[in-house]
């Protein structure tokens, strides 16, 4: 992995654990010369990651459409921060400058970003590894609607296997480091993508 955009909140949350392991995490890639790519917002869970990675010399890139720019107070002293025209430029933008996915808690925002790119996955889009940092078991019950959705025949057990979770930032980025790929969906082929 040489790059990985991260999803997550503009809010910091009740716990100060989100924050926490957000900066932990953004050093933690900035340490392994990992690029970020994230929001581009200085506040919140997604400030935290950014000044982690910031505070060891890391590169981040922050990704803004121009309506939130000024909503989300962008951070100012980031790598590179790109503004775009809309959230669906912002999402094409960070799935290209990136080749890897992580989940932090966050809202709807962060969830709706996070499964455009896990469905873009699934229809053989893209082959990143996809993450979710389980903060706190954050996600628990989100995990629980996942195999809920194998469990009724609304998601392939496969497609359920894309998703790497861990509450521990080394092991998460372990398993993303060593994940392989599955082939493409039996209903589609090469020359549709």
């Amino acid at each position: 992995m040489k790059s990985v955009v991260v999803f997550c909140g503009s809010s910091e949350g009740l716990e100060r654990e989100y924050t926490a392991q957000a900066y932990a995490l953004g050093r933690f890639l900035a340490k392994q010369h990992i690029r970020l790519v994230y929001g581009g917002a200085k506040i919140g869970v997604m400030g935290k990651i950014a000044q982690g990675a910031l505070d060891v010399g890391g590169t981040v890139i922050g990704v803004i459409p121009e309506f939130l720019k000024k909503k989300e107070v962008f951070h100012d002293s980031l790598s590179r921060l790109i503004v775009t025209q809309n959230m669906h430029e912002r999402k094409l933008k960070m799935h290209e400058l990136s080749d890897a996915i992580i989940m932090l808690p966050g809202g709807y925002g962060t969830l709706e970003e996070f499964f455009e790119m896990l469905t873009w996955s699934q229809l053989g889009l893209h082959q990143y590894p996809i993450g979710i940092l389980n903060t706190n078991g954050f996600y628990d019950e989100l995990l629980a609607m996942l195999r809920k959705m194998v469990g009724k025949g609304f998601v392939a057990q496969e497609s359920y296997t894309m998703v790497m979770e861990d509450t521990d930032i080394e092991k998460l980025i372990d398993k993303m480091e060593n994940y392989r790929p599955l082939p493409l969906p039996k209903w589609i082929n090469k020359e549709q993508l």
